[in-house]
């Protein structure tokens, strides 16, 4: 097995995107659940994802989602974020929370509701131009409930289309992140469910087209860690959302429900060149904290993917290709199992103090007193949440 020496130099270059959204008030179906301290607008919420940056080291940018994050200027929202110690990053759409939208946005019938997406989605590319971001990330909610509800074939070829428009507003420099989900708020068929559907699209888009895989946005028991190889392979993996799930998508503190996937997964990506100095994959989380607090769950969530990183770094290649050639598969799999089983908690510390970072960065926050100033300051005004 490796030495943790040998890995600090990948896990110095990591870093995590940090969804501005993960800091407003969150919940269930049936409830928004609020806390004290929330911010109400995106520099408030830029300067709680500084936090986890400042006390981590692994989260230097900011994805925003619009119109959720809109401002009248975003080159002060910049400079807001510079000031902090960040950046701004991925631009999100959102062509789910409009009526127009109910029976599909980009997929829709309707020229003119299709239009209407289009316009927003070219519109956050503007903002992608102000903001010097160069990721535009699309998911879409659109699907049907029923057979017969609409043409699929029809709706693909009205999604081909419309990305096509998008495809061709980029700059050089930018990318068209495709995002797919298995189910929800389509229940019959999504129109992007999957990866291959979002590959099938990249691929006729062009080169600056490229799949995001979210990992709570799959059946049960999918082996993830072959779609990131898959995907990487292919040269088409451009960006991870990372959470966690029990049953669908639950966006749970990524690695709570089975960090064992975590560390397969991050295995692959180590595997497939994604952790290189090169690597044009964007990390991100992509989770709501409804019962726990706001900034140290996106602390907890950051550590929790160094760790599984740091572990998936130590994994012998030299051993485990001897293994697999022999066809000893119990050797090959007791590779995998003690970089697995090996405690890095007590190294990451104390490597986060030669950086000059906290040894345990939640500890450092608690101990900041940052949540009850931003909570006795923070009154009055609406907090952000779903949908603001």
């Amino acid at each position: 097995m490796r030495a943790f020496s040998q890995t600090t130099e990948d896990l110095a270059r990591q870093e995590i995107e940090l969804p501005s959204w993960a800091f407003g008030n969150s919940g269930t179906r049936f409830k928004v659940f609020t806390q004290r301290g929330i911010p109400r607008d995106p520099f408030e919420k830029i300067a709680d994802a500084a936090q986890v940056h400042r006390l981590t080291g692994l989260a230097p940018s900011v994805a925003l989602h619009i119109p959720w994050d809109l401002v009248d200027d975003f080159d002060k929202l910049g400079e807001h974020a510079r000031d902090n110690g960040v950046r701004l990053g991925t631009i999100n759409t959102n062509t789910f929370q409009d009526d127009d939208y109910m029976f599909g946005s980009l997929c829709h019938v309707d020229q003119r509701v299709r239009a209407k997406a289009i316009s927003h989605v070219l519109g956050c590319v503007d903002i992608m131009d102000a903001t010097g971001s160069r990721d535009l990330k699309i998911w879409l909610p659109d699907g049907l409930n029923y057979p017969g509800q609409a043409d699929l074939r029809d709706r693909q070829e009205r999604l081909a289309d419309a990305l096509g428009q998008i495809y061709a507003r980029l700059a050089a420099h930018q990318r068209l992140v495709l995002e797919y989900k298995l189910f929800e708020p389509a229940f019959y068929a999504t129109d992007v469910p999957d990866w291959g559907t979002a590959y099938v699209h990249c691929l006729a888009l062009g080169e600056r087209a490229v799949v995001c895989l979210d990992t709570g946005h799959h059946a049960p028991h999918t082996n993830i860690e072959f779609i990131v190889m898959q995907l990487l392979r292919l040269g088409r993996l451009g960006a991870f959302d990372f959470n966690s799930r029990f049953y669908a998508d639950d966006d749970l503190i990524v690695g709570a429900a089975d960090p064992f996937q975590l560390f397969r997964i991050m295995t692959e990506v180590v595997r497939g060149g994604g952790c290189d100095e090169s690597s044009e994959v964007t990390f991100m989380l992509d989770q709501c904290h409804n019962i726990e607090a706001k900034i140290p769950g996106q602390i907890r969530s950051v550590l929790n993917v160094q760790e599984m990183t740091a572990r998936a770094l130590l994994v012998d290649r030299a051993a485990l290709a001897e293994a697999e050639r022999a066809g000893d598969v119990l050797a090959a799999n007791a590779v995998l199992m003690d970089a697995f089983y090996t405690d890095v908690r007590a190294d990451l510390a104390a490597w986060r103090e030669s950086r000059g970072l906290p040894a345990d960065p939640l500890a450092a926050f608690r101990a900041s007193g940052y949540a009850e100033r931003v909570a006795a300051e923070r009154v009055g005004g609406t907090q952000a949440g779903w949908g603001a």
